[in-house]
């Protein structure tokens, strides 16, 4: 039966949508239907609800495709010789997908996008936030959380610095996987750079270059302020999502989506991080940053900076723009 030939494995909030999208235009690739399977993340069973215990924790584990017969339907269609693949960010952070992936596909290729770690910290936040999930209104106070959230059983998502840990994830994952098999990009330079990064991701895969010049626009929600009936919406999502866990998961979608488009309703200016916001937390990263460094032989130290390089919007106003483009489609 089919499995993926190679897999994007990260990291949340750095770019993996937006390149799976891009990669999926490409006429000898094929991308699973469903996004983010999460497969390798479990072992032959649903996620332990132990550690989905995180506001809509519990839902979206019904999501997850655990069973390995229909993880391999979603590459069944797959024209022939077109490679495989799917996209679950939090591969990059997860020790035992590791070795579930060299057990079950050890030729598989894998792609890892890094962006700043505090950068991606705070998009985490501001996702969780403006969906109506997230309970804290403040973004540090949010990280210093962090702690007791995972003592207490919440899901990968809400690990907003630990995601940004790189250092320590590729030093696992090339114990696991020869180097020639790891392919890792810059945030910035698939934003920026979206052509020459392209094409250098299709030729570490063996197929053509030269046939994708753009990435989508990123799937960013409106901004939800902290407000009184903004708070009531939000006590009432995180409520409804505890309730989705024991129904069809489309049935809380459906319910979800009007209750996030209610929240995000009008036009408030998505907040930046500020320069203090940034300092607290560059302590957190230093000692991993100095590992990143070693382990590829590249200058990450720009990430520690008092200063970031704003958001994807932002970057995306300063990088070429359009939808996604296949010069094969023309």
């Amino acid at each position: 039966m089919p499995l993926p030939d190679f897999l994007i494995i990260g990291a949340p909030k750095a770019g993996s949508t937006a390149l799976h999208a891009a990669l999926a235009q490409h006429p000898h690739l094929y991308a699973a239907e469903t996004k983010e399977p999460k497969f390798f993340m479990c072992d032959g069973t649903p996620p332990d609800r132990s550690s989905q215990r995180g506001p809509g924790d519990a839902h979206s584990a019904l999501e997850w495709v655990w069973r390995r017969p229909a993880y391999e339907a979603l590459f069944a269609d797959a024209p022939a010789g077109a490679l495989r693949f799917e996209s679950t960010p939090f591969y990059l952070w997860d020790r035992a997908s590791h070795l579930r992936i060299a057990e079950t596909i050890p030729s598989a290729k894998l792609i890892a996008v890094l962006r700043d770690p505090i950068d991606r910290a705070f998009s985490n936040w501001t996702h969780a936030w403006a969906d109506g999930l997230e309970p804290c209104p403040a973004f540090l106070r949010a990280c210093e959380a962090e702690p007791w959230r995972i003592a207490d059983g919440w899901a990968p998502f809400w690990r907003y610095l630990e995601l940004g840990r790189y250092g320590e994830q590729l030093q696992h994952l090339y114990r696991c996987f020869p180097r020639e098999q790891v392919y890792v990009v810059r945030y910035r330079r698939l934003i920026e750079q979206p052509g020459e990064i392209l094409d250098g991701i299709c030729r570490f895969l063996g197929v053509s270059a030269g046939l994708l010049d753009h990435i989508p626009g990123s799937n960013v929600g409106r901004w939800a302020p902290h407000s009184p009936g903004n708070h009531a919406l939000r006590t009432l999502i995180r409520a409804g999502a505890h309730a989705g866990s024991y129904v069809h998961p489309r049935h809380w979608r459906r319910a979800e989506q009007t209750l996030v488009r209610v929240l995000q309703r009008g036009s408030a200016p998505r907040p930046s991080l500020t320069r203090d916001q940034r300092e607290a937390l560059l302590g957190y990263f230093a000692e991993d940053n100095a590992l990143l460094c070693r382990l590829l032989g590249e200058d990450y130290s720009d990430w520690l900076a008092p200063d970031g390089r704003g958001t994807y919007t932002d970057r995306r106003s300063w990088a070429p723009s359009g939808p996604v483009a296949s010069k094969y489609s023309r």
